[in-house]
């Protein structure tokens, strides 16, 4: 962000997401929030919650100055929204999404140096900005899908901007991104209404349905919720989340086989191994230990910034947080990376190696 007191953030869009993002900046940051929203009544609503400093009636008056643009809208609508920023917006102003499929929006915007697609892993199960809440991105995953052409400057940014609020930025290509949401969220979506569909015309006729158990509420919890909502991110994310509801399917056929063989012995390993499985899946991703810096020397070459944060990213390094300081000439830069733990500096600075550029590792404390 600026040097000024007050860096200025617009978020366009201001119900449940936009508008932490609006507490969070403002709290967290010390930022001017302006903010947009095609309804008037929920411009109020923001400025009562305290989400904006001010609101505007359009997207041009609220980009107007603005460092940094998060567009928070429906999956179907984000392209057009975040065009409409770039359009609005200046030289100097990144720009970015919250949307949970990245594909294509990257492929529509990713050539514009100033964008930078966004995914915050973070939500609630209450909409609109009277809900929004400046510690929702507490500690949670934040994607972003940086491209060959995004500016350096701009991402660092904006992953600082993300960090500033609280939550753990990541860096994903888009593809990577999009099969790994169809496979942990829209699949899980997907069985869970077909759970309750052959449920209920398993039991369709029957004169008194049973009580159903935790086993079946947990399992379905999901079921059908947000139609509109999650119509936008299946049409958008079809073929991965076909290909995961695919997979599951095959599963089932072959679970369904094992369960008829009745052997005992199998079906016990077959338990135990989901088990393990599903303990692997949600351990906390959050290495411990303390900070280490990794600085950097770069050319300014376009694509660097997103070449480094994608490769760590995708080895399962991540970065804590970044600072990025351009030569006076601009010629290169110094780019401070931290990470946390010492096995975590380790594997970054052998990636960092690899990809051709020095690297001096501080440890602990400096």
């Amino acid at each position: 962000m600026s040097e000024s007191a007050a860096p200025r953030i617009a978020v366009l869009g201001v119900g449940l997401i936009g508008g932490s993002i609006g507490l969070a900046a403002r709290e967290r940051l010390g930022a001017a929030v302006a903010g947009f929203d095609p309804d008037p009544a929920t411009r109020r609503a923001a400025l009562d919650a305290g989400a904006a400093d001010t609101v505007a009636d359009s997207i041009a008056a609220a980009v107007e100055g603005a460092e940094l643009v998060f567009c928070a809208a429906p999956v179907g609508h984000l392209p057009e929204l975040a065009a409409a920023a770039l359009a609005a917006a200046g030289p100097d102003t990144a720009v970015t999404d919250v949307g949970s499929t990245k594909r294509d929006i990257v492929a529509a915007l990713g050539t514009d140096e100033r964008f930078v697609g966004g995914h915050p892993l973070a939500g609630a199960e209450t909409a609109g900005v009277a809900n929004a809440r400046a510690d929702l991105f507490e500690g949670a995953r934040w994607y972003l899908t940086p491209t060959g052409r995004s500016s350096g400057v701009l991402y660092d940014r904006l992953q600082r901007a993300v960090a500033g609020l609280g939550a753990r930025p990541q860096a994903i290509d888009a593809a990577r991104h999009d099969h790994l949401m169809a496979t942990v969220s829209g699949m899980p979506h997907a069985v869970a209404n077909a759970l309750v569909a052959a449920a209920a015309a398993d039991l369709a006729g029957d004169d008194r349905v049973p009580e159903v158990g935790p086993s079946f509420r947990d399992a379905t919890r999901v079921a059908g919720s947000n139609p509109a909502i999650w119509a936008d991110i299946f049409a958008s994310n079809r073929e991965a989340v076909a290909d995961s509801v695919a997979a599951v399917a095959r599963r089932l056929d072959a679970a369904a086989a094992l369960i008829r063989s009745g052997d005992r012995d199998a079906i016990a390993a077959w338990h135990s191994a989901a088990g393990e499985d599903r303990r692997r899946l949600l351990e906390a991703e959050r290495p411990d230990g303390p900070l280490y810096e990794l600085r950097v020397i770069v050319a300014n070459r376009p694509g660097t910034m997103a070449r480094l944060a994608l490769a760590l990213g995708e080895a399962g390094v991540n970065i804590e947080d970044m600072a990025l300081h351009p030569a006076s000439d601009m010629t290169s830069g110094a780019v401070s990376l931290w990470l946390a733990g010492a096995e975590q500096a380790e594997r970054g600075a052998a990636l960092v190696r690899e990809l051709g550029h020095g690297v001096t590792v501080v440890g602990a404390g400096g």
